[in-house]
């Protein structure tokens, strides 16, 4: 886990929320299609097209900027 200076570790529970709520940005089609890009692009994608996407989906994102479990959508595995 990597924590900067003066971070607390974030609890287990805390974390699986977030995965959550971000499993069920990848399921909301009216986004947009998340294959072959980030979450972060898909969001600002969504903001940029005027489609409203959820801040706290922008919150989770930039707390996690490094962790591929954040960042990467559900598909990210499955070829194109």
């Amino acid at each position: 886990m990597d924590l900067r200076a003066g971070e607390e570790p974030q609890p287990r529970d805390e974390e699986e929320a977030e995965l959550e709520l971000l499993r069920q940005f990848d399921l909301a089609w009216q986004y947009g299609p998340c294959t072959g890009i980030t979450r972060l692009q898909r969001w600002c994608r969504a903001k940029q097209m005027g489609l409203e996407p959820p801040p706290e989906v922008w919150e989770v994102l930039k707390t996690h900027p490094g962790d591929p479990r954040f960042q990467c959508s559900l598909w990210h595995l499955y070829p194109l």
